[in-house]
């Protein structure tokens, strides 16, 4: 088991979910953050530009870390130029890779995201070829955030090829939407999550092309920890997601209406409304299950 594990962009909703966990879970932490200085999250606070190598590298220095999970990126591409989110998304992995091998750090994960694929914030419909997605399916990214997501996951096979000065263990978690208990009954509780009821909602485009997807935090923050606490070698890539879809139209005719020549594997799952991304490899490697439905919250 790793000690002590540094968060970068621990300040963010997603990373003091994190935190907290591996609080819980007895591990060390350490926030790296370029925000204002923050101590109720974790055990240490380190102000770091995540773009800037020198920065990153003198952090995780005195952090003296045996993990590092970068969270720290541009989230969304709505409100920066798309070469800052780029570059957010693609330099602060590299450095964090690089400065890790420098440092003998075993571990690193990387915060990969559903739009790696092609989905998410692309204006045109996703490219779909078979469903359940799964890992191998190809990524068709084309806006600054996707591809950003997709060249940090080159970037992680490339470190993973080297000889020394790389981490033992990289692995990419490509996250869907996380939502927290709030968030989970604003969007889906309290709206129409029918396929008629999505139709009209501002949102479709976006909610299609992730494929109707989510995750909720205390999922997402136990897979962090398991891909933390993995002893395997090279890079690996995980998709991420709730059991089930964030639709009340049973998934089967879900599929028939808004992807009607898309293939339909014999590993999309059995239940109603089942996800359309394949987790098996995390559940088959990492042991991970994720039990959080929004159905069951509401």
């Amino acid at each position: 088991m790793s000690e002590t594990v540094v968060v970068t962009g621990g300040s963010g909703r997603v990373g003091r979910g994190v935190l907290a966990h591996l609080n819980e879970e007895g591990y060390r932490t350490v926030n790296l953050s370029r925000g204002k200085r923050d101590e109720n999250h974790s055990d240490v606070y380190l102000r770091t530009d995540l773009i800037d190598a020198g920065a990153v590298y003198s952090s995780l220095a005195k952090s003296d870390a045996d993990a590092v999970v970068h969270l720290g990126m541009i989230p969304t591409p709505d409100e920066t130029p798309g070469y800052r989110t780029y570059e957010s998304n693609v330099m602060s992995s590299y450095h964090v890779l690089e400065a890790a091998g420098a440092l003998g750090i075993d571990t690193v994960v990387l915060a990969s995201s559903f739009s790696a694929v092609g989905g998410g914030f692309e204006p045109e419909r996703i490219t779909v070829d078979y469903l359940p997605l799964d890992e191998d399916h190809r990524l068709t990214p084309s806006n600054p955030y996707g591809l950003g997501k997709q060249t940090l996951e080159i970037a992680a096979d490339a470190f993973a090829r080297r000889v020394e000065n790389r981490p033992r263990t990289i692995l990419s978690l490509r996250f869907p939407w996380v939502v927290d208990d709030n968030l989970a009954r604003e969007t889906f509780v309290e709206a129409d999550r029918t396929l008629e009821g999505m139709r009209n909602s501002d949102d479709f485009h976006t909610q299609r092309n992730t494929l109707f997807t989510y995750v909720h935090l205390s999922d997402a923050v136990e897979i962090v920890r398991l891909a933390v606490e993995s002893d395997l070698r090279g890079h690996e890539r995980f998709w991420v997601s709730a059991p089930d879809t964030g639709a009340e139209t049973p998934t089967r005719e879900l599929v028939r209406d808004v992807f009607p020549d898309t293939e339909v594997r014999d590993s999309l799952g059995d239940g109603e409304y089942a996800s359309l991304v394949d987790t098996g490899k995390a559940r088959e490697v990492l042991g991970w299950n994720p039990t959080w439905s929004w159905r069951e919250s509401a």
